[in-house]
């Protein structure tokens, strides 16, 4: 098992205590969206959820689709900030802390409700070309963070020579194939059995003998 751990936290994307009209109809619409579904989502749903004036929505949005095209861009940018950045330790230890981060093994309630908020939405994007193009730019984003950490360890020595695309693309859809089927199966997913096995490819594709311990 690897010794690597991370201590899984997660803020509440809208905050507790603000008076932001946007952020505030943000969380409404996220409200709504766990309440009735994407498909069942009205402005009016929205407004049912929002603490002040509904005309304030038509005030800064044209309909439904934009509300829910700037709450897929309020969401992508909240997860960003949440993954973690270790300051220590080498290139190894900082990949691990992202997959334990994505891959937790018992992430909180209020983690658990918007990652299937984010799945529904995903799930949206073959018919809506705003969605589709948000989450390939944040996939090529994460690709790219996870292709400059194994640069950075085989630059280190830590790492053997190897595609850091290939490995960041594979790591990538491990981790985008886990939160998918943890959020959408009947069963318990097994995600401690999914890092072992990602644990197991990093030691045979990456890690240097003198490095494995």
């Amino acid at each position: 098992m690897n010794e690597h751990s991370v201590t899984v936290a997660f803020d509440d994307p809208f905050g507790r205590d603000t008076d932001d009209t946007r952020t505030t109809i943000m969380h409404a619409t996220y409200e709504a969206l766990i309440e009735h579904g994407y498909e069942n989502l009205t402005i009016q749903r929205i407004g049912d959820e929002f603490p002040k004036s509904k005309s304030l929505i038509y005030q800064h949005y044209g309909g439904k689709d934009e509300v829910l095209v700037a709450l897929l861009e309020f969401l992508l940018e909240h997860f960003e900030t949440q993954v973690p950045e270790p300051t220590g330790g080498d290139a190894h230890d900082c990949l691990w802390t992202v997959i334990e981060y994505v891959l937790a093994p018992d992430p909180d309630a209020d983690r658990a409700e918007l990652t299937k908020v984010m799945v529904e939405l995903r799930g949206q994007a073959p018919h809506n070309e705003t969605f589709e193009e948000c989450f390939a730019a944040n996939d090529r984003r994460f690709r790219r963070n996870l292709a400059d950490i194994v640069e950075r360890g085989i630059a280190e020595g830590v790492y053997r020579p190897a595609d850091a695309d290939a490995v960041a693309e594979f790591l990538l859809t491990v981790m985008n194939g886990g939160t998918l089927r943890r959020a959408t199966a009947a069963d318990a997913v097994d995600v401690a059995a999914i890092r072992d096995e990602v644990e197991a490819y990093l030691r045979c594709r990456l890690l240097r003998e003198d490095k494995k311990g």
